[in-house]
């Protein structure tokens, strides 16, 4: 996308209230990109409404837009909002996701519904994201939609076996629809690995002190991740990856060495 820096560009990040799309929401909006930050509901709303206090931009560079993503009604919605609201849309960011903690070892620890309430958010959410936003992604001509998939998807392991399996059919999900898609939109998938400020620090403290410490003891780099290293990237695929599209990207400290 050549005109990375232009404050008309518009981007529309799912779940954007917290973490990683809170970061990413943050950095298009320094950039001088106008944003429309997703939140699930009231409770969200206050947390997706300080991110633009938090840059120090013009309100009018962002707004807030609540919606469920499981509810493919509200994924219309909120792509036509965005756009009402701005006039095009550029690129979309999918960052709306949930998990439980269960022991991958703990087979009766997860049930149908496990499965379908958490597809339902990270991988069917995703799916109906992207079809409502396509065609303006097309219109423009150089669209990009990044994916905010898992290391977990690529290992099989993380905070439970359905996170793990939906975030691995969002993979799929981002080759699929960079080959539908193409050549008017790229479509990329990150997978993180541990950071900080995600739901397993939320969640469960003990196991992320845990799995904070050996990953920086066995990833090469012997760190763990912020939420804004993941924005830098998902930055990049969008605005300066012009031959990239179908990729899945690896953020892991250097951790897929290790499988040598």
């Amino acid at each position: 996308m050549t005109n990375a820096g232009r404050s008309d560009n518009v981007v529309l990040i799912s779940g954007a209230a917290s973490g990683i799309g809170a970061a990413t929401a943050r950095r298009f909006l320094k950039q001088g990109w106008r944003v429309a930050i997703n939140h699930l509901d009231a409770a969200q709303k206050e947390a997706a409404e300080q991110i633009v206090v938090q840059v120090n931009v013009p309100r009018t560079a962002s707004f807030t837009v609540e919606g469920d993503v499981t509810r493919d009604a509200d994924c219309v919605r909120m792509v036509e909002r965005t756009v009402e609201k701005f006039g095009r849309l550029d690129a979309l960011v999918n960052a709306a996701g949930i998990s439980k903690m269960v022991a991958h070892a703990d087979l009766h620890g997860v049930s149908a519904e496990d499965f379908q309430r958490i597809y339902a958010v990270n991988t069917i959410g995703t799916f109906q994201m992207m079809r409502a936003a396509a065609p303006h992604l097309k219109a423009g001509g150089k669209g990009s939609i990044v994916n905010i998939s898992s290391r977990a998807a690529l290992m099989g392991s993380g905070s439970s076996i359905p996170y793990a399996a939906s975030k691995a059919a969002v993979n799929a999900l981002t080759m699929a629809l960079a080959r539908v898609l193409a050549p008017e939109v790229r479509v990329n998938a990150v997978c993180p690995a541990l950071v900080e400020q995600g739901f397993v620090e939320r969640l469960a403290p003990d196991s992320f002190a845990k799995r904070r410490a050996h990953q920086i003891d066995v990833s090469p780099l012997h760190r763990i991740g912020h939420p804004d290293e993941v924005a830098d990237a998902i930055w990049w695929l969008t605005t300066g990856a012009s031959m990239m599209t179908g990729a899945i990207i690896e953020l892991d400290f250097g951790m897929h060495l290790n499988a040598v």
